[in-house]
């Protein structure tokens, strides 16, 4: 390979990496990570925090009674380095992605086998499965989708998803 040749490819790669990040960081909703560690070994969940800007949890975003990928952009992603059980289902060490369904009466959190995909892209054929959430009000309106953990103890924590009044919940702990 000449020397022309390879400063070539290199300017290419660092324009195609440099492009691939100026998508990412022009997005309307900023990406986060929120984490906990259970059982010696950390759980993270990966999502777009998408704001309300007038809108409603309900029916202008996270329609009830239609699944919503939880976020904004790509499907929001779990990974577990740790076998667990979130709410009634157990759930391997691995990645996923997470859906919700919400509804008036409730809501469930969704557990996709597929952790790398675009949030609009779900095939409920691939779901390890479903879990009721519990619903109620947030402490305080939140304008920004949050995901939270609140660590109970070394081996239990509550995932939370806070948007608008809305506050969804679900135990996770280590199998």
């Amino acid at each position: 390979m000449t020397n022309k040749t390879a400063t070539f490819l290199l300017v290419v790669s660092l324009c195609t990496l440099g492009m691939a990040q100026g998508k990412k960081a022009g997005r309307a909703s900023p990406h986060d990570k929120t984490s906990v560690t259970l059982g010696g070994k950390e759980i993270t969940i990966e999502y777009g925090r998408p704001y309300l800007k007038g809108r409603s949890v309900g029916n202008e975003v996270a329609p009830y009674s239609q699944v919503w990928r939880t976020g904004a952009d790509e499907a929001t992603k779990l990974t577990t380095r740790v076998d667990l059980k979130i709410g009634s289902l157990a759930v391997p060490a691995g990645s996923y992605s997470l859906y919700t369904l919400p509804s008036e009466k409730g809501w469930k959190l969704i557990v996709n086998k597929t952790a790398d995909q675009w949030g609009t892209v779900y095939e409920e054929d691939k779901d390890l499965g479903r879990v009721d959430m519990k619903v109620g009000k947030a402490a305080a309106p939140v304008e920004q989708l949050t995901l939270s953990f609140d660590k109970a103890s070394e081996k239990k924590a509550t995932l939370k998803i806070a948007w608008g009044t809305t506050e969804a919940s679900v135990s996770v702990e280590v199998q």
